[in-house]
């Protein structure tokens, strides 16, 4: 007798082998420093833009190896359905969710962009304050952090080989 067990067992999500790293970038983006010392908004937007923020360093990283680019897709693809959820879970409707996960997508997709400037340059220092501070610059000393916090992730991330990078579940270098 033949089973149809195999023809109706889903297979496992192939995404799911990148949560820990989609959750090692939450956890970087969810650091207090950002906030306190760095003076990032703790808000909706500015916890977003931490995530943006961190998720485009980590993306730049594995785009350096383009036999891991299925990672970053799935690394993706774990952000929309976090932010889809996170939509949801405020109280965003059916009809609204669609069209503000379709602007987070585009957000990182200009952040992606943006963060592509060499660390300590003017560009970098600009898109920061741009994305993180709604073009409200902060003062010195939060921008420095965040500046000097930014390099050394980068640093970190670029000091592991991609294949090691996309199955951690903490992120080197990512401060406490």
């Amino acid at each position: 007798m033949i089973s149809l067990h195999k023809y109706f067992r889903p297979d496992p999500d192939p995404r799911e082998a990148r949560r820990p790293l989609w959750d090692a970038v939450v956890a970087a983006a969810r650091a207090p420093h950002w906030y306190a010392e760095g003076t990032v908004p703790d808000t909706l937007d500015g916890r977003f833009d931490m995530i943006s923020l961190v998720m485009a360093l980590v993306l730049h990283r594995i785009d350096a190896d383009p036999e891991q680019g299925v990672a970053g897709v799935h690394l993706t693809e774990l952000f929309v359905n976090d932010m889809d959820g996170q939509m949801r879970q405020i109280g965003f409707g059916d009809m609204v969710v669609g069209k503000q996960v379709g602007r987070m997508m585009s957000a990182l997709g200009g952040r992606l962009g943006a963060y592509r400037a060499s660390d300590g340059s003017d560009e970098l220092r600009a898109a920061l304050v741009r994305n993180l501070w709604r073009g409200n610059a902060p003062a010195a000393a939060g921008l420095d952090h965040v500046m000097r916090e930014v390099a050394a992730l980068r640093a970190a991330l670029g000091a592991i080989p991609v294949s090691d990078l996309v199955g951690v579940d903490r992120l080197p270098g990512a401060a406490a």
